[in-house]
């Protein structure tokens, strides 16, 4: 099956509007997908037709949302292939996610003198809760590097892994340069010591297939916004045997089996972790939007993808004085360059004015421009809807850019 993606771009009216009088061009994917028609309308047929809070009342309205919230936790296990649904668990997003493994897991597992290790390329989701684990447990966080090409040097991790080491917590694909890790390598290193590994998958859940009963991973984290789901909404995947002796996240309605002012017990996997009203209407929009992902073909956009990543980089190799951040053999969904001594605001501010979106700045991963020396990159990330028209288009207006300067 090849895409037809001018019906695809159809489910996405937003890519029709004009700005500044020129056909919008949406090369910004990596901070946030667009949503289609059918996320849009499951999301609208709950305000419509049956918003009522689930798990908690004996309605109609309540009932039927119960039973579509749970069938989305059906449709997560499915998509990443994870063992039981009891491991997925609804939070805010991958921030959130991470955040409650910090907090949980670290409450439970890490002591003064142990260690968590990341790497350099992080996104600061996946730094900077370990850093505040690290601060209140008085533990180290330890840095596994990368070359200047951006490859990680996982073959310093057996030397980085310590008998105090008690999580590895690591992207699938760096939201800056687009680099795609050997994640079954680094997990078979990890757990070779007996380390858990958490992979923070938001670059790589709509860019290629996760299972992570495959990886084997411990944790897995992703958002909905980026997978052409709403805001507001992603998932934690856990492993049962560590989510059952991590202590709750937060406290209140849904996640307790008992309360008394003498103590509470709590809820089993995974309510123990969803304190509160859930934000049921985002997670239904998420079961449309991986509804959507499957009906157009997970190997279809990775080879699309794939075609137009490379497309992009032949295009703008051609540009003088161009350098691009990330070249190594696997990458995914992102081209990060400079070009001579422009200032990426400027080029990000004057590619707005002709109707060119994309990134810039240090996107939220400083630690890599800093080992580059760099103030930020100028960001170009595609997705399944974007064409090579609009990469011709992209290069011309870098080249325009040039010009001016």
């Amino acid at each position: 099956m090849s895409l037809d993606i001018e019906s695809i771009r159809k489910d996405f009216p937003i890519l029709e509007q004009q700005v500044y009088g020129k056909p919008y061009i949406y090369l910004d994917n990596a901070a946030t997908s667009q949503t289609p028609l059918n996320v849009l309308k499951a999301m609208n047929d709950v305000y419509n037709g049956y918003n009522g809070n689930p798990h908690r009342g004996a309605h109609y309205m309540s009932n039927k949302t119960t039973a579509e919230y749970e069938k989305v936790r059906d449709k997560v296990k499915l998509f990443i292939n994870a063992p039981t649904r009891e491991e997925v668990i609804f939070t805010k997003g991958t921030t959130e996610s991470i955040n409650l493994v910090a907090y949980s897991f670290g409450e439970a597992f890490v002591n003064e003198g142990d260690e968590i290790l990341v790497s350099e390329m992080e996104h600061h989701s996946n730094i900077v809760p370990w850093q505040l684990l690290c601060n209140r447990k008085k533990a180290n966080l330890k840095v596994i590097p990368f070359d200047d090409k951006g490859r990680l040097k996982v073959e310093e991790i057996p030397a980085l892994l310590s008998s105090r080491t008690r999580l590895l917590a690591v992207t699938m694909v760096s939201n800056a340069m687009g680099v795609v890790n050997p994640v079954e390598e680094i997990i078979d290193m990890a757990h070779s010591k007996n380390v858990p590994v958490l992979l923070d998958a938001a670059q790589a859940i709509h860019h290629m297939k996760v299972d992570v009963e495959k990886l084997g991973c411990d944790f897995m984290v992703f958002s909905g916004h980026k997978m052409y789901g709403p805001t507001g909404v992603g998932c934690l995947f856990g492993k049962k045997e560590l989510l059952d002796k991590m202590p709750p996240f937060m406290g209140g309605g849904e996640m307790i089996e008992k309360v008394s002012f003498s103590g509470t017990t709590f809820n089993q996997l995974p309510y123990k972790f969803e304190a509160g009203t859930p934000n049921f209407t985002e997670v239904i929009g998420l079961g449309a939007a991986i509804d959507y992902l499957n009906g157009i073909g997970i190997n279809n956009v990775i080879a699309w993808e794939h075609e137009l990543l490379d497309y992009a980089r032949k295009q703008l190799s051609g540009i003088k004085n161009i350098r691009f951040f990330g070249e190594t053999e696997h990458q995914s969904g992102v081209i990060s360059f400079l070009v001579g001594n422009i200032h990426p605001y400027d080029m990000g501010m004057f590619l707005d004015k002709m109707g060119i979106a994309v990134r810039t700045g240090h996107h939220c991963a400083e630690p890599v421009m800093d080992h580059f020396g760099i103030p930020g990159t100028v960001r170009a990330s595609f997705a399944f809807y974007n064409i090579k028209e609009e990469i011709d288009k992209l290069t011309d207006a870098v080249k325009k850019v040039m010009s001016m300067f």
